[in-house]
């Protein structure tokens, strides 16, 4: 309850609306004109695996399961994962589509200059949560609505964070290794595998993942810690169990474990960089489901080739998705994935209702969930700020 009292406050704080002093934007924003709409949605292309879960929404083969119904309301939709470089499917729709829908697992880059070509285009949709993949400025000069479905898989990322603590901990993928290589040396695994128990974990950023991921550390014993910009309601932080550090650098160098839990701002791009990473624990674990250029590669790489971060495992990378020569493919004591956190079968189906529920109440010129904007009538979520 105390939880679900937190996140209505801070879905009530996103947003300052300005609608009385931009009546302009707004009916550009809110109102779908008259007509058929062209939406264009870009997904990853599942290929032989589309077939083999009727659930398996977030492909481009199956389309978030919506095209019987949008066509059904003689509008057009368009599907590719074909996005980047200046021939892409992508751009030749850019200038005359109205909506474009985009997951952070295979983004579609919405640069200022795409958006300038955009002369319809109307709303962007994050079906799942980040909406960094937009140039948000951009769009809010531009007059565009912005919105993701949020707290859609904020579960099967928080989840995901605890298997990848848990697998850096007990040095779990080196032991993997071994088994599909025909190895047994016990030793090279256990001289650096450890229990939870007792660890300090913390997590820059306390949002909706964060405090889910901080609630399933808490029967671990661990030492839970975390920097927000803001601080819980007291009753959740009691029974989390967790101590709030307002300034990152003062917590930072007390974790064993350290989880990024933050959007892709600004101020944030890069934030962890060569000093800063200098700053941590000698053999400290990191988690990064959040973004990837959060990170300064280089830094990143040189750290866990020396040693001084142990552990390093997420599925978010810079670009996406990640080139074969990416480095992080290649460094010492990774744990790498694709991104796949937040697009599990339970996840797609959430973000693949709410994605249909956001289209239905555009057509209708509606308001959105109030936690569901990004960008609305000029304003960026304070989040982005």
């Amino acid at each position: 309850m105390a939880m679900r009292r937190a996140a209505a406050v801070i879905g009530a704080r996103a947003l300052n609306s300005t609608r009385d002093s931009c009546p302009s934007l707004l009916s550009r924003d809110l109102h779908a004109s008259p007509g058929s709409k062209k939406i264009v949605g870009v997904f990853y292309k599942a290929n032989e695996y589309a077939a083999m879960n009727p659930n398996f929404l977030g492909c481009a083969e199956n389309a978030l399961g919506i095209r019987e119904w949008l066509e059904s309301q003689g509008h057009q939709y368009i599907v590719t994962d074909d996005k980047d470089g200046p021939d892409c499917e992508l751009d030749k729709h850019i200038p005359d589509l109205h909506v474009l829908i985009s997951t952070p697992f295979h983004p579609a880059y919405v640069t200022a200059e795409r958006i300038k070509r955009a002369k319809n285009l109307q709303l962007l949709l994050t079906a799942g949560i980040g909406s960094d993949h937009v140039d948000l400025k951009a769009a809010a000069e531009a007059g565009l609505t912005v919105a993701e479905v949020t707290g859609s898989n904020t579960v099967s990322v928080a989840e995901d964070e605890l298997m990848r603590i848990l697998i850096l901990v007990r040095n779990f993928v080196p032991g993997h290794h071994q088994v599909i290589n025909g190895e047994w040396n016990v030793a090279a695994i256990a001289h650096r595998a450890y229990d939870l128990e007792g660890k300090t974990v913390g997590t820059v950023g306390a949002g909706r993942i964060g405090r889910l991921l901080l609630q399933r550390l808490k029967p671990f014993n661990c030492n839970l810690l975390y920097h927000d910009r803001l601080k819980m309601d007291p009753e959740l932080e009691k029974e989390i169990g967790a101590k709030f550090e307002e300034d990152v650098d003062k917590m930072l160098p007390k974790c064993d474990i350290v989880v990024i839990n933050m959007p892709l701002t600004e101020k944030t791009k890069g934030m962890f960089n060569k000093e800063r990473i200098a700053k941590l624990k000698k053999g400290v674990l990191i988690v990064n489901n959040a973004r990837g250029a959060i990170m300064d590669t280089q830094a990143v790489v040189d750290a866990c080739s020396s040693g001084h971060i142990a552990g390093y495992s997420g599925d978010v990378w810079n670009p996406q998705p990640a080139p074969k020569d990416h480095p992080w493919r290649y460094m010492p004591n990774q744990a790498m994935t694709p991104h796949t956190s937040g697009t599990t079968i339970d996840a797609q189906l959430r973000y693949a209702a709410g994605t249909k529920d956001m289209l239905e109440r555009y057509f209708k010129g509606e308001e959105f969930p109030a936690q569901n904007y990004i960008v609305k009538e000029g304003q960026l979520a304070s989040q982005y700020r």
